[in-house]
């Protein structure tokens, strides 16, 4: 996982273009397992079906981790930069509030991989949807209760 000397470099030569898919990838600090309560995970969930009800973005899978969170998303209006702090900080001010909490919820920077059109949308998405099994979290996808593909 990248280190704060790390997260700042994969700032360099970001580009969002709209219309453009891809898969991001956000670590809570310190990776503590904050979404293994999956009614915290839900609070997330919210913030990533609100990003899609003001046509920011378009879901098509996710998958919340006990301690991070992989989105397939299909940028539409402003910059990865603007949706990722729009996810992050109201998520972390749900999050905050239903812990009677405060401070910080997620590491710094995320990641970001554009899709070419070439690659398998539907791939990516079970790869995905299918991270609680390779970490042996649950033997089948659908026992999981924190994740969602617009295939299924």
């Amino acid at each position: 996982m990248p280190t704060a000397a790390h997260g700042c470099r994969l700032r360099k030569g970001r580009v969002s273009e709209h219309d453009r898919i891809y898969l991001l990838t956000a670590v809570v600090y310190q990776r503590q397992p904050i979404f293994r309560d999956w009614r915290l995970g839900r609070l997330l969930v919210d913030q990533l079906r609100s990003a899609e009800e003001v046509s920011i973005a378009t879901s098509l899978a996710w998958v919340v981790m006990p301690d991070h969170v992989h989105w397939l998303a299909q940028l539409h209006s402003g910059s990865l930069a603007e949706l990722m702090s729009r996810i992050k900080s109201r998520s972390s001010r749900a999050v905050n509030l239903a812990r009677y909490q405060h401070g910080r919820l997620w590491q710094r920077g995320y990641h970001d991989r554009a899709l070419r059109k070439e690659e398998d949308l539907k791939d990516a998405a079970r790869y995905i949807i299918s991270n609680p099994l390779r970490a042996g979290l649950v033997r089948r996808v659908g026992d999981y209760p924190l994740w969602d593909a617009i295939w299924v």
